[in-house]
């Protein structure tokens, strides 16, 4: 089975170190980073704030592994770290993710 893993961040700068060593441990085939503006209520207030919204494709065996790299590396103390089952795809691309991320 396969995941899209989905966290923010706060500069460009941290999404592309969470990235880099992500694909380095071989726990994600590929991460797409994207500028969004985010409105949340943290400590009670509302906030607005631009962030950096990385999408991470791996395996889902990949998942509690991926996590602990993450929260070690993440800038936020409560980082957004979210996992989506992908239930259907092309079959290529996931044989694709098979060859490049980490054996179990």
């Amino acid at each position: 089975m396969y995941i899209v893993v989905i966290t923010t961040t706060d500069s460009k700068k941290s999404a592309k170190e969470i990235a880099n060593t992500l694909l380095e441990q071989k726990l994600a085939a590929c991460i797409q980073i994207e500028k969004i503006k985010s409105y949340y209520i943290w400590e009670g207030k509302i906030n607005k704030d631009k962030e950096f919204r990385l999408v991470i494709k791996t395996k889902k065996e990949l998942f509690d592994s991926l996590k602990k790299s993450l929260k070690a590396i993440h800038p936020y103390t409560t980082p957004q770290i979210i996992a989506i089952d992908i239930n259907s795809g092309n079959k290529e691309y996931f044989t694709w993710i098979d060859e490049v991320v980490k054996k179990i």
